[in-house]
């Protein structure tokens, strides 16, 4: 673990918020030379805090403008491995994310699809007949908020 000053704190809250700017680019909006910079992203990179760099893609700008979090309980714990389950959920392309979480479920899944009757197709038709499926539980997202996170 290494020790993060302002400057530190600085990049990492512009780098999340654009992963694209150059270290020249954002060295010039910090008050440091792109070599200074670039020394600091690579430090940063080496501690394993900046772990990559992803591009966002807009959903509902492909058409997929419902997203549902599955609450889901294994039915026959020890008859279905864990990795059975898993493996199943994230082979599903809807599935876009797969938490083994403790509490009422076992399980909580992200799922994106066109439109409540789709999701409704990929409920029945893939998520139901995953290994194990017990109790389900949806939660349509009607809103969300993005919060900038731990580093302000």
């Amino acid at each position: 673990m290494i020790a993060l000053d302002d400057t530190d704190r600085a990049i990492l809250r512009t780098l999340s918020a654009d992963a694209t700017i150059s270290a020249g680019a954002l060295g010039r909006q910090l008050g440091l030379s792109q070599p200074a910079c670039w020394r600091r992203i690579k430090r940063l990179q080496d501690a394993g805090i900046l772990a990559g760099r992803r591009l966002l893609i807009d959903p509902e700008a492909l058409g997929f403008g419902v997203t549902v979090f599955l609450g889901i309980k294994l039915a026959t714990k020890g008859r279905v491995s864990l990795e059975d389950f898993e493996r199943a959920a994230t082979a599903i392309p809807e599935v876009q994310v797969v938490q083994h979480v403790l509490g009422l479920f076992d399980y909580r899944l992200k799922v994106r699809a066109r439109d409540i009757a789709d999701f409704e197709r990929v409920l029945r038709r893939r998520v139901m007949t995953l290994p194990g499926v017990g109790q389900v539980e949806a939660n349509v997202v009607l809103s969300e908020e993005r919060r900038p996170g731990p580093l302000g």
